[in-house]
Protein backbone atom coordinates (compact mmCIF):
# COMPACT_ATOMS: atom_id res chain seq x y z
CA UNK A 1 0.00 0.00 0.00
CA UNK A 2 1.37 3.29 -0.65
CA UNK A 3 2.21 5.95 2.02
CA UNK A 4 -0.24 8.67 1.94
CA UNK A 5 0.96 12.26 0.96
CA UNK A 6 0.68 15.05 3.39
CA UNK A 7 -1.09 18.05 2.81
CA UNK A 8 1.64 19.81 1.54
CA UNK A 9 3.41 16.92 -0.26
CA UNK A 10 -0.69 16.85 -2.17
CA UNK A 11 -0.03 20.96 -2.51
CA UNK A 12 3.05 20.75 -4.12
CA UNK A 13 2.37 18.36 -6.81
CA UNK A 14 0.04 21.28 -7.63
CA UNK A 15 2.31 24.29 -7.27
CA UNK A 16 4.87 22.28 -9.29
CA UNK A 17 2.55 21.91 -11.96
CA UNK A 18 1.86 25.67 -12.19
CA UNK A 19 5.18 26.35 -11.72
CA UNK A 20 5.41 23.88 -15.10
CA UNK A 21 2.67 25.61 -16.70
CA UNK A 22 3.91 29.45 -15.70
CA UNK A 23 3.96 31.00 -19.45
CA UNK A 24 0.47 29.54 -20.10
CA UNK A 25 -0.74 30.75 -16.77
CA UNK A 26 1.06 34.34 -17.12
CA UNK A 27 3.02 33.54 -14.07
CA UNK A 28 6.42 33.45 -12.89
CA UNK A 29 8.57 31.27 -10.68
CA UNK A 30 11.77 33.05 -8.88
CA UNK A 31 14.19 31.36 -6.46
CA UNK A 32 15.54 32.68 -3.63
CA UNK A 33 19.43 32.95 -2.92
CA UNK A 34 18.49 30.59 0.09
CA UNK A 35 16.74 28.29 -2.71
CA UNK A 36 13.07 28.78 -1.57
CA UNK A 37 10.45 29.05 -4.86
CA UNK A 38 8.33 32.05 -4.86
CA UNK A 39 5.59 31.71 -7.83
CA UNK A 40 4.29 35.10 -8.69
CA UNK A 41 1.04 35.08 -9.76
CA UNK A 42 -0.13 38.70 -9.73
CA UNK A 43 2.64 41.06 -8.27
CA UNK A 44 4.96 41.49 -11.07
CA UNK A 45 2.66 39.50 -13.82
CA UNK A 46 -0.33 39.71 -14.94
CA UNK A 47 -1.92 36.10 -14.02
CA UNK A 48 -5.72 35.05 -14.81
CA UNK A 49 -8.35 32.76 -14.01
CA UNK A 50 -6.18 30.21 -14.58
CA UNK A 51 -3.50 31.08 -11.92
CA UNK A 52 -6.40 31.72 -9.43
CA UNK A 53 -8.00 28.64 -9.56
CA UNK A 54 -4.00 27.31 -9.17
CA UNK A 55 -3.97 29.22 -6.00
CA UNK A 56 -7.28 28.46 -4.76
CA UNK A 57 -6.36 24.75 -4.98
CA UNK A 58 -2.46 25.07 -3.67
CA UNK A 59 -4.47 26.67 -0.81
CA UNK A 60 -6.99 23.77 0.03
CA UNK A 61 -4.49 21.06 -0.59
CA UNK A 62 -5.57 19.45 -3.21
CA UNK A 63 -8.71 18.43 -0.94
CA UNK A 64 -10.83 20.52 -2.91
CA UNK A 65 -12.26 21.10 -6.10
CA UNK A 66 -12.56 24.66 -7.21
CA UNK A 67 -14.40 25.89 -10.86
CA UNK A 68 -16.00 29.58 -12.28
CA UNK A 69 -19.50 28.86 -13.59
CA UNK A 70 -22.10 31.21 -14.76
CA UNK A 71 -23.74 33.85 -12.54
CA UNK A 72 -25.21 36.91 -12.05
CA UNK A 73 -25.75 40.01 -9.22
CA UNK A 74 -29.12 41.75 -9.67
CA UNK A 75 -29.36 40.51 -13.58
CA UNK A 76 -26.36 41.12 -14.69
CA UNK A 77 -24.00 38.68 -15.77
CA UNK A 78 -21.03 38.01 -12.68
CA UNK A 79 -19.11 34.57 -12.57
CA UNK A 80 -19.39 32.53 -9.64
CA UNK A 81 -16.38 30.51 -7.92
CA UNK A 82 -17.77 27.18 -6.75
CA UNK A 83 -15.86 25.04 -4.13
CA UNK A 84 -16.29 21.30 -3.29
CA UNK A 85 -14.91 18.96 -0.96
CA UNK A 86 -15.61 15.67 1.25
CA UNK A 87 -12.66 16.69 3.54
CA UNK A 88 -13.49 20.05 4.56
CA UNK A 89 -11.59 20.67 7.65
CA UNK A 90 -8.46 19.60 6.01
CA UNK A 91 -8.96 21.41 2.94
CA UNK A 92 -10.25 24.78 4.80
CA UNK A 93 -9.39 25.01 8.26
CA UNK A 94 -5.81 22.98 8.56
CA UNK A 95 -5.16 24.32 5.25
CA UNK A 96 -6.97 27.26 3.31
CA UNK A 97 -7.73 29.68 6.34
CA UNK A 98 -5.36 32.44 6.77
CA UNK A 99 -4.66 32.00 10.08
CA UNK A 100 -0.45 32.40 10.76
CA UNK A 101 0.50 36.23 10.73
CA UNK A 102 3.80 36.45 8.54
CA UNK A 103 5.27 39.66 10.43
CA UNK A 104 8.90 40.11 9.66
CA UNK A 105 10.38 43.99 9.39
CA UNK A 106 8.48 45.90 7.25
CA UNK A 107 6.82 43.21 5.67
CA UNK A 108 3.24 41.50 7.03
CA UNK A 109 1.39 39.14 5.42
CA UNK A 110 -1.52 36.61 6.53
CA UNK A 111 -0.65 32.99 5.81
CA UNK A 112 -2.65 30.50 4.28
CA UNK A 113 -2.31 26.75 2.69
CA UNK A 114 -0.87 23.83 4.23
CA UNK A 115 2.56 25.44 5.60
CA UNK A 116 0.13 26.77 8.47
CA UNK A 117 -0.39 22.39 9.54
CA UNK A 118 3.30 21.69 9.03
CA UNK A 119 3.57 25.13 11.38
CA UNK A 120 0.68 23.77 13.85
CA UNK A 121 1.21 26.51 16.36
CA UNK A 122 -2.24 28.30 16.15
CA UNK A 123 -5.22 27.94 18.73
CA UNK A 124 -6.95 26.09 16.23
CA UNK A 125 -5.34 23.09 15.64
CA UNK A 126 -6.47 22.09 19.17
CA UNK A 127 -9.32 21.98 18.05
CA UNK A 128 -9.12 20.67 14.29
CA UNK A 129 -7.40 17.07 12.87
CA UNK A 130 -4.20 18.05 10.20
CA UNK A 131 -0.96 19.21 11.90
CA UNK A 132 1.86 16.85 10.53
CA UNK A 133 5.26 16.50 9.62
CA UNK A 134 5.65 16.94 6.26
CA UNK A 135 9.21 17.33 3.99
CA UNK A 136 8.25 20.30 2.23
CA UNK A 137 6.18 23.04 3.34
CA UNK A 138 3.60 25.25 0.54
CA UNK A 139 2.05 28.66 1.31
CA UNK A 140 0.28 31.28 -0.01
CA UNK A 141 0.49 34.74 0.82
CA UNK A 142 -1.89 37.61 -0.22
CA UNK A 143 0.75 40.60 -0.97
CA UNK A 144 1.85 43.67 -3.00
CA UNK A 145 6.16 42.51 -2.23
CA UNK A 146 7.72 39.88 -3.05
CA UNK A 147 8.59 37.98 -0.12
CA UNK A 148 12.68 38.65 0.83
CA UNK A 149 15.52 36.65 2.41
CA UNK A 150 14.38 37.99 5.35
CA UNK A 151 10.61 36.37 5.46
CA UNK A 152 12.06 32.57 4.12
CA UNK A 153 15.03 32.62 6.74
CA UNK A 154 11.63 33.47 9.23
CA UNK A 155 9.22 30.26 7.42
CA UNK A 156 12.50 27.72 7.61
CA UNK A 157 13.34 28.37 11.11
CA UNK A 158 9.39 28.12 11.96
CA UNK A 159 8.82 25.25 9.51
CA UNK A 160 12.38 23.43 10.65
CA UNK A 161 12.55 23.06 7.38
CA UNK A 162 15.64 23.77 4.74
CA UNK A 163 15.03 27.14 2.41
CA UNK A 164 14.69 24.82 -0.65
CA UNK A 165 11.81 22.75 0.75
CA UNK A 166 9.56 25.43 1.30
CA UNK A 167 7.53 27.01 -1.43
CA UNK A 168 5.42 29.95 -1.46
CA UNK A 169 2.22 31.62 -3.93
CA UNK A 170 1.83 35.03 -4.24
CA UNK A 171 -0.36 37.37 -5.31
CA UNK A 172 -2.37 41.02 -3.99
CA UNK A 173 -5.99 41.07 -3.29
CA UNK A 174 -6.29 43.27 -6.50
CA UNK A 175 -4.97 40.82 -9.08
CA UNK A 176 -7.32 38.35 -11.33
CA UNK A 177 -5.31 35.48 -9.33
CA UNK A 178 -5.92 37.02 -5.82
CA UNK A 179 -9.47 38.37 -6.59
CA UNK A 180 -10.34 34.25 -6.88
CA UNK A 181 -8.54 32.64 -4.62
CA UNK A 182 -10.15 35.49 -1.60
CA UNK A 183 -13.81 34.27 -3.31
CA UNK A 184 -13.19 30.41 -3.01
CA UNK A 185 -12.99 31.07 1.12
CA UNK A 186 -16.93 30.72 1.09
CA UNK A 187 -16.96 27.66 2.72
CA UNK A 188 -14.25 28.32 5.36
CA UNK A 189 -15.54 31.40 6.22
CA UNK A 190 -18.92 29.50 7.23
CA UNK A 191 -16.80 26.61 9.13
CA UNK A 192 -14.39 29.37 10.82
CA UNK A 193 -17.94 30.69 11.93
CA UNK A 194 -19.38 27.75 13.24
CA UNK A 195 -15.71 26.67 14.93
CA UNK A 196 -16.07 30.08 16.52
CA UNK A 197 -19.87 29.47 17.93
CA UNK A 198 -18.12 26.26 19.72
CA UNK A 199 -19.60 24.03 16.90
CA UNK A 200 -17.98 20.94 16.89
CA UNK A 201 -16.35 20.34 13.45
CA UNK A 202 -15.46 16.94 13.57
CA UNK A 203 -19.16 16.51 12.83
CA UNK A 204 -18.75 17.91 9.50
CA UNK A 205 -19.21 15.78 6.33
CA UNK A 206 -18.86 17.59 3.27
CA UNK A 207 -18.98 21.11 1.99
CA UNK A 208 -19.94 23.03 -0.81
CA UNK A 209 -20.06 27.01 -1.59
CA UNK A 210 -20.40 29.44 -4.04
CA UNK A 211 -19.81 33.43 -4.16
CA UNK A 212 -19.53 35.65 -7.13
CA UNK A 213 -16.24 37.07 -8.40
CA UNK A 214 -15.99 40.89 -8.35
CA UNK A 215 -14.54 42.59 -11.08
CA UNK A 216 -10.96 43.47 -10.47
CA UNK A 217 -10.51 46.22 -8.13
CA UNK A 218 -7.87 48.66 -8.71
CA UNK A 219 -6.13 48.95 -5.54
CA UNK A 220 -5.85 46.93 -2.47
CA UNK A 221 -8.61 48.76 -0.28
CA UNK A 222 -11.16 47.87 -3.10
CA UNK A 223 -10.14 44.57 -3.21
CA UNK A 224 -10.71 44.01 0.53
CA UNK A 225 -13.97 45.61 -0.13
CA UNK A 226 -15.31 43.91 -3.22
CA UNK A 227 -13.84 40.60 -2.21
CA UNK A 228 -15.55 40.62 1.52
CA UNK A 229 -19.12 41.95 0.12
CA UNK A 230 -18.77 38.70 -2.50
CA UNK A 231 -18.95 36.46 0.56
CA UNK A 232 -20.76 38.60 3.09
CA UNK A 233 -23.59 39.13 1.23
CA UNK A 234 -23.45 36.62 -1.87
CA UNK A 235 -21.81 33.55 -0.15
CA UNK A 236 -24.24 30.44 -0.49
CA UNK A 237 -22.74 27.80 1.61
CA UNK A 238 -24.21 24.03 1.80
CA UNK A 239 -22.71 21.97 4.72
CA UNK A 240 -23.47 17.85 5.49
CA UNK A 241 -23.12 17.11 8.96
CA UNK A 242 -23.50 13.98 11.34
CA UNK A 243 -24.95 16.01 14.68
CA UNK A 244 -28.04 16.49 16.18
CA UNK A 245 -30.93 18.47 14.80
CA UNK A 246 -31.58 20.46 18.02
CA UNK A 247 -27.27 21.55 18.04
CA UNK A 248 -28.34 22.85 14.11
CA UNK A 249 -31.47 24.60 14.92
CA UNK A 250 -29.62 26.55 17.81
CA UNK A 251 -26.58 27.39 16.01
CA UNK A 252 -28.00 28.06 12.43
CA UNK A 253 -29.10 31.54 13.10
CA UNK A 254 -25.58 32.99 14.26
CA UNK A 255 -24.30 31.68 11.01
CA UNK A 256 -24.84 34.10 8.41
CA UNK A 257 -23.21 37.27 8.01
CA UNK A 258 -26.38 39.04 8.46
CA UNK A 259 -26.74 37.43 12.38
CA UNK A 260 -23.95 40.66 13.03
CA UNK A 261 -24.86 44.07 13.90
CA UNK A 262 -22.70 45.28 11.55
CA UNK A 263 -24.39 43.53 8.07
CA UNK A 264 -26.05 46.09 5.61
CA UNK A 265 -23.55 48.45 4.42
CA UNK A 266 -20.80 47.56 1.36
CA UNK A 267 -17.78 46.36 3.24
CA UNK A 268 -15.88 49.59 2.32
CA UNK A 269 -17.89 51.85 4.15
CA UNK A 270 -18.09 49.45 7.36
CA UNK A 271 -14.32 49.19 6.86
CA UNK A 272 -14.03 53.27 7.01
CA UNK A 273 -16.77 53.42 9.68
CA UNK A 274 -14.01 51.91 12.31
CA UNK A 275 -10.48 53.59 10.87
CA UNK A 276 -10.20 50.81 8.62
CA UNK A 277 -9.10 48.46 11.57
CA UNK A 278 -10.13 44.96 10.80
CA UNK A 279 -10.28 44.50 14.74
CA UNK A 280 -12.43 46.73 15.34
CA UNK A 281 -15.45 45.43 13.26
CA UNK A 282 -17.51 42.58 15.17
CA UNK A 283 -16.21 38.96 14.29
CA UNK A 284 -19.31 37.61 13.56
CA UNK A 285 -19.32 39.36 10.16
CA UNK A 286 -17.01 37.52 8.75
CA UNK A 287 -19.31 34.50 7.12
CA UNK A 288 -21.91 33.72 3.78
CA UNK A 289 -25.05 35.36 3.57
CA UNK A 290 -26.80 31.90 3.40
CA UNK A 291 -26.04 28.75 4.74
CA UNK A 292 -28.04 25.65 4.53
CA UNK A 293 -26.82 22.85 6.73
CA UNK A 294 -27.91 19.02 6.22
CA UNK A 295 -28.28 16.02 8.91
CA UNK A 296 -27.06 12.77 7.63
CA UNK A 297 -28.17 11.89 11.00
CA UNK A 298 -31.98 12.67 10.76
CA UNK A 299 -32.24 13.72 6.99
CA UNK A 300 -33.57 17.02 8.21
CA UNK A 301 -32.13 20.45 6.43
CA UNK A 302 -31.63 23.91 7.71
CA UNK A 303 -31.63 27.19 6.15
CA UNK A 304 -30.64 30.23 7.31
CA UNK A 305 -29.57 34.24 6.16
CA UNK A 306 -30.42 35.56 2.70
CA UNK A 307 -28.17 36.87 -0.19
CA UNK A 308 -28.47 40.89 -0.93
CA UNK A 309 -28.40 41.66 -4.88
CA UNK A 310 -28.55 45.30 -4.18
CA UNK A 311 -25.04 45.73 -1.44
CA UNK A 312 -23.42 43.58 -4.41
CA UNK A 313 -24.54 45.65 -7.02
CA UNK A 314 -23.67 48.59 -5.08
CA UNK A 315 -20.44 47.32 -4.36
CA UNK A 316 -19.32 45.49 -8.09
CA UNK A 317 -21.13 47.76 -10.53
CA UNK A 318 -22.19 50.97 -8.36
Amino acid sequence: MAPTLTLNERAMRLADYAASNAVAMRIAEHKTTAGARILDCGIKTPGGLQAGLALARVCLAGQAEVAVVPGDVAGVACPSVVVNTDHPILACMASQYAGWQIAVGKFFAMGSGPMRAAYGKEDLFEHIPGKEQAPVAVGALETRKLPDDAVIEHLSQALSLPANKIMLLVAPAASQAGNLQVVARSLETALHKLHELKFDLNQVVSGFGSAPLPPVAKDELSAIGRTNDAILYGGRVTIWVNAEDDQLAEVGPKVPASASADYGAPFASIFARYDQDFYKIDPMLFSPAEIVLCNVKSGRAFAFGRTRADVLYQSFFG
